[in-house]
């Protein structure tokens, strides 16, 4: 529900401003789902003048205007508006103004050969109305200069997510109400205004369904004069959502939003003989005011004349007897509607309005004689006429619950202890009556309110539910600890990060083809056979996790599927030389087909679509290395990958020269040959088992972070190294050369070419400094320059001059 604080505060006297409305709001369970401030939407447009207005010299329908801003020059504006004329005051939209209908953003521009700085507004670019045959026509009292959103009085507007149990807050007056009770401001009077009637109702009003309509309440005006409603009624429906329409509807449409009551006007000279609450006939039908007809059943609760059907009840009414501009005299419906039947002839008809969304939550049932005396104030006001006298058809359910209450329920289920006291006036500030017993009577708006336990959620929302701490249950004897091993929650976290990371999850048989066990099998490791297999095909315990994704990239590719990212966490199986068993915990990747579709943006590959590398696969493994707690900061590059990958695309991560935690790269020809896989396919297998666990409890605790206090320092070095030296060979020497000032490093360029000579290669590196508790002299930074090409050194790295 839309609102905006202008209306607010027509039933709320506050001074609070609007994010501490939106916090209370919050805070007592109405949650905000959006605010906006519509002066932002008119930030450069301001009042002005037109001083004189000529034709333009070549265009019949424009102008060109002299306009006063009330700062310096006049401005010269082109304007097709008919009504612009000289002395007239309206709105101007200076360059750099942003229109609110269009997004068009205003700029100083020539039309028709004539400069134009800026643009005359008319009410719908502004978004105030439908207006659109003229600009808008300020009073003659409007300051020129000033601010058209000052001006205006635009008021921020609060989007209010309203839930099914609240219909009390379906009108402002019942947020206000709200408000008030959590101490932001002050609940005004309701208006009921007091007026001379003129006589008896001369239309027959009755209900003939007590149990659909048990209470159909109306009365005549006539003589009203059916115009537009008044600025501040159609800004308030605009804040809303609600589009202006006319002063009669939307009249019933303010009380509505204003006071959650839904009320209808017919005009009289459209209805023939009594108008009746009753249930429709079998196949009767409808033209409602959404120009669609509906067919109706005995079902649903209708308003009908001797003519026939003219509204489905508490939902739309029909088009036949609306309003319209020449109306002179109208009948006023407010009823009381069942709410079950409100829901079901909705949902049978596939209908919803505003009406209904209040009707079958359940309106107040004891607003029916101050909802039809403000809606015939309004009208009276606004509209002119003579009202008769009410009519009361029937009698609304008014009977209040009464709810046994203690106040010790707050804090055994609501979890904070509130004051007796502070229980009270909560109550009482929401229209409950407290007896000295703890008997309280429920108002008739709050239809949720049944038990105890509802009580309790009135004071502590109101109390702030921020104000509920947050207390772990006690863990009763018998209950379990958690259970979950190291290495389950290692699992665990690997694949939420390979998920993270855009990997689909496979699940494959642990049991493989003899044929693809031996093709993945490592030397030294027999494969572990099984004596019964529950088919020749598993016969053998996978020795990698490779073989089985493999197996479903291809099945995955050859139904059509353009690119492929799999991985799998499991167990590798081996047989021991003394025939035991060995199990041993492993993630395996698999990226096949496209990486990227074709594309013009592919231009280095011509517009083709791109393929994984052995790069793609090495950053997973580092990636979920990483996850997995390794120190990815030390690891090896080296290669001897395996019989099954490309040798020269192919390497593992290593801790020192024997512990490999991972292998990756593209795998080799005649892998994916044995797999009848199309190429190119690149994989990874991290053995997990391979990384070395922590070393106390207190290496899990990450470190405080403590911002260094200086700024850091950049310094760049060029090396001429072997061409077969693996750069990150050099990267994690640099790194190491002096661990006191050096915090990162990372390489930037690797060139070979003109002026690099043959066999050699140029690796460029940034490197960053951290001073600790003095900045850098030259000799500092000489000194760590000379540590790090010493250690380059070792790897033959020359500094280039």
């Amino acid at each position: 529900m839309k609102f905006s604080l202008t209306w607010l505060k027509d039933h709320l006297d506050t001074d609070a401003s609007p994010a501490e409305i939106a916090a209370a709001l919050n805070r007592i369970g109405l949650e905000v789902e959006g605010m906006e401030d519509p002066a932002e939407r008119l930030a450069g447009f301001r009042i002005a003048r037109v001083l004189t207005a000529a034709p333009h010299p070549d265009a019949d329908k424009l102008q060109v205007l002299t306009v006063d801003t009330g700062e310096g020059d006049p401005l010269q504006v082109v304007c097709g508006a008919p009504n612009a004329r000289a002395g007239m005051k309206g709105v101007l939209g200076l360059p750099g103004a942003v229109v609110p209908a269009n997004g068009m953003e205003l700029r100083k521009s020539a039309i028709r050969g004539v400069e134009s700085n800026g643009m005359m507004c008319s009410v719908r670019e502004l978004e105030l109305g439908d207006e659109h045959d003229g600009i808008i026509e300020l009073p003659d009292d409007a300051p020129v200069g000033t601010g058209f959103a000052e001006y205006h009085g635009a008021s921020p507007v609060f989007d209010v997510a309203i839930t099914p149990n609240r219909p009390d807050c379906m009108g402002v007056y019942g947020i206000a109400r709200d408000l008030a009770a959590a101490g932001i401001g002050t609940l005004k009077p309701l208006p009921v205004p007091q007026f001379a009637v003129s006589g008896a109702c001369p239309v027959e009003i009755r209900t003939d369904d007590a149990q659909g309509c048990p209470a159909f309440y109306g009365r005549t005006i006539k003589g009203v004069t059916n115009g537009s409603a008044p600025e501040w009624m159609q800004q308030r429906l605009i804040s809303a959502g609600q589009r202006p329409i006319s002063a009669l509807v939307d009249i019933t449409n303010y009380v509505m939003l204003a006071y959650g009551r839904p009320a209808h006007a017919y005009d009289t000279a459209k209805l023939t003989g009594a108008v009746v609450a009753r249930r429709a006939a079998d196949g009767e039908t409808v033209l409602a005011l959404n120009e669609k007809t509906y067919t109706l059943t005995p079902e649903m609760t209708v308003i009908a004349d001797d003519h026939g059907v003219h509204d489905i009840a508490g939902i739309m009414g029909g088009e036949d007897s609306g309003c319209s501009d020449n109306t002179s005299e109208v009948l006023l419906e407010v009823a009381y509607f069942d709410p079950e039947r409100i829901g079901a002839t909705g949902r049978a008809l596939g209908l919803t309005s505003d009406a209904r969304g209040r009707f079958e939550r359940g309106v107040d049932p004891a607003f029916l004689d101050d909802g039809l005396a403000i809606l015939t104030g309004l009208i009276l006001d606004i509209c002119g006429g003579e009202a008769s006298e009410p009519v009361h058809a029937g009698a609304p359910p008014t009977e209040r619950k009464t709810v046994n209450y203690t106040p010790c329920l707050a804090e055994t289920l609501g979890g904070v202890a509130i004051a007796e006291d502070e229980q009270r006036a909560t109550l009482a500030s929401l229209g409950f009556e407290v007896a000295d017993d703890w008997t309280v009577t429920v108002p008739t708006w709050r239809p949720d309110v049944d038990g105890a336990p509802d009580i309790v959620e009135e004071v502590v929302r109101i109390h702030g539910l921020d104000s509920i701490q947050s207390v772990p249950l006690a863990r009763k004897d018998g209950v379990a600890l958690p259970t979950a091993t190291p290495q389950q929650v290692l699992e665990r976290r690997l694949r939420r990060a390979a998920a993270a990371r855009g990997l689909n999850e496979a699940v494959t048989w642990s049991f493989l083809p003899t044929a693809d066990a031996s093709h993945f099998a490592q030397e030294g490791q027999p494969l572990w056979v099984l004596d019964n297999p529950i088919s020749e095909d598993m016969k053998a315990m996978r020795p990698s996790l490779l073989p089985g994704l493999l197996s479903a990239a291809r099945r995955n590719l050859d139904r059509g599927a353009d690119g492929l990212r799999l991985f799998e966490v499991g167990r590798r199986y081996f047989r021991n030389a003394d025939g035991s068993s060995d199990e041993r915990l492993t993630l395996g990747v698999i990226l096949a087909g496209d990486k990227s579709p074709r594309s013009w943006a592919q231009t280095v590959n011509g517009g083709k679509s791109a393929a994984f590398d052995a790069y793609d696969a090495k950053a997973e493994a580092m990636a979920l290395l990483a996850e997995a707690g390794a120190p990815v900061d030390k690891l090896q590059v080296m290669g001897d990958a395996g019989d099954q990958f490309h040798p020269g695309q192919s390497g593992t991560l290593r801790l020192g020269p024997k512990n490999v935690l991972a292998r990756f790269g593209a795998l080799h020809p005649l892998t994916l040959a044995a797999f009848d896989v199309a190429g190119p396919v690149v994989a990874v297998e991290l053995f997990l088992d391979a990384i070395p666990g922590k070393k106390g409890a207190a290496s899990f605790a990450r470190p405080a972070y403590s911002p260094p206090a200086l700024q850091s320092v950049m310094r760049d070095f060029a090396f001429l190294v072997p061409a077969s030296l693996p750069a990150g060979d050099l990267l994690r020497v640099v790194k190491g050369a002096d661990k006191a000032n050096i915090v990162d490093a990372r390489i930037f360029d690797d060139f070979r070419g003109a002026g690099v000579p043959e066999g050699s290669k140029s690796i460029a590196l940034e490197v960053t400094l951290q001073p600790g508790d003095k900045t850098y002299k030259d000799e500092d930074l000489k000194a760590i320059t000379d540590k790090v090409v010493t250690a380059a050194a070792k790897l033959g790295a020359e500094l280039r001059g």
